[in-house]
């Protein structure tokens, strides 16, 4: 759903910039909250796993393909204010390496793919795993329907800036069925992704997945063969399999072997957006993208001939630029953090 130069106007495309802009600046703050030693490189992992999994675009009807927005799974994972920051980490290296989305569209691919994916998917999330029970399957569940929803509310949020201030004079009643229509399928899709994701690193390490702090699970005793809840026992919390550095270079290497290799197996059919801009005339002012020329230019690298070699080096030069942005961003934010309660712990030291 990466909004071209040229589909929304200049005034419109200023007002999401401010607005994502804000939501950006309080995310940071927010973030501080969210980030610890162990969760801060892990958050840098979100945004590359994201941006190698946006490149597996995958079939959902004719002619028409889709690909992970990511928000509701970097909310489920890091906490929402980082969850807006990793996809904006995301959107930022797409937009000036790859030439995927307009720069002049920057602030309204943040706000429909960043702001409203992981405010929409969290609210959801947190409001459904209050009603199901405390449980790793209540949270694999939650997510799957949170990021079902989420896709259709960033396609409504584009329609809703299309109809403020889009560029061509089409019917945003049509508009709106069709991008609706097409994102409720494509999300789908990214249900499966972000509950599939979530389900796996709380299997091995449910302690770094923050929508699912405080999971508990209640002792067992084996009576007649049979494991049983032990009578009166407290719950404990459920404890962890594997270090995080292993779950980190897992997921690194995963993330590698998708953009570099897999991806070259995505469907090559116009995503949700492309397609209807395309049926519906939105795209007849689309600009060339400024950084057209880049070397990496359309998830491919320039002067290289072989275009799996070409897609696969693209792919794994975006991983590794995604990680080491997105790891640098939140190690500040972490550090920031303890900057800021330093002259606090100092003082409350002295007085003791």
């Amino acid at each position: 759903m990466h909004v071209p130069d040229g589909f929304i106007n200049a005034p419109t495309s200023a007002a999401a910039g401010v607005i994502a802009a804000g939501a950006v600046a309080v995310s940071l703050r927010g973030a501080r909250r969210e980030l610890d030693e162990r969760t801060a490189p892990l958050a840098g992992l979100v945004a590359a796993f994201i941006f190698a999994v946006q490149m597996l675009n995958f079939p959902v009807a004719a002619g028409t393909s889709g690909h992970l927005l990511g928000g509701a799974l970097a909310a489920i994972l890091v906490g929402p204010y980082t969850g807006v920051l990793c996809v904006s980490v995301v959107l930022l290296m797409q937009g000036i390496l790859f030439a995927d989305g307009g720069l002049t569209a920057l602030g309204v691919n943040i706000t429909n793919m960043a702001i409203v994916t992981t405010v929409v998917a969290y609210a959801l999330f947190r409001g459904l795993v209050k009603v199901l029970p405390r449980t790793r399957r209540s949270v694999t569940v939650a997510s799957f329907v949170a990021a079902l929803v989420s896709v259709p509310a960033a396609a409504l949020a584009f329609t809703l800036m299309f109809a403020i201030g889009g560029t061509t004079d089409v019917s945003i009643g049509k508009v709106a069925t069709a991008m609706i229509g097409v994102h409720v399928l494509i999300g789908i899709g990214e249900a499966a992704i972000t509950a599939l994701t979530v389900g796996a690193v709380i299997a091995v390490r449910p302690d770094l997945v923050y929508g699912a702090r405080g999971l508990t699970q209640k002792l067992k005793l084996r009576v007649d063969g049979e494991l049983v809840d032990a009578p009166g026992a407290e719950p404990a919390p459920v404890a962890a399999r594997t270090s995080h550095r292993k779950v980190w270079a897992a997921g690194l290497l995963t993330s590698l072997v998708l953009a570099g290799f897999v991806s070259f197996y995505a469907s090559a059919d116009p995503d949700g957006l492309e397609k209807v801009a395309t049926d519906h005339g939105i795209d007849k002012k689309a600009e060339e993208h400024s950084a057209a020329d880049s070397p990496l230019a359309d998830y491919g690298v320039k002067d290289v001939d072989d275009a799996r070699l070409s897609g696969g080096l693209a792919g794994v030069i975006g991983v590794g630029v995604t990680v080491v942005a997105g790891t640098g961003v939140f190690w500040a934010v972490r550090r920031r953090r303890t900057d800021d309660a330093s002259p606090s712990d100092t003082t409350s030291m002295t007085s003791v």
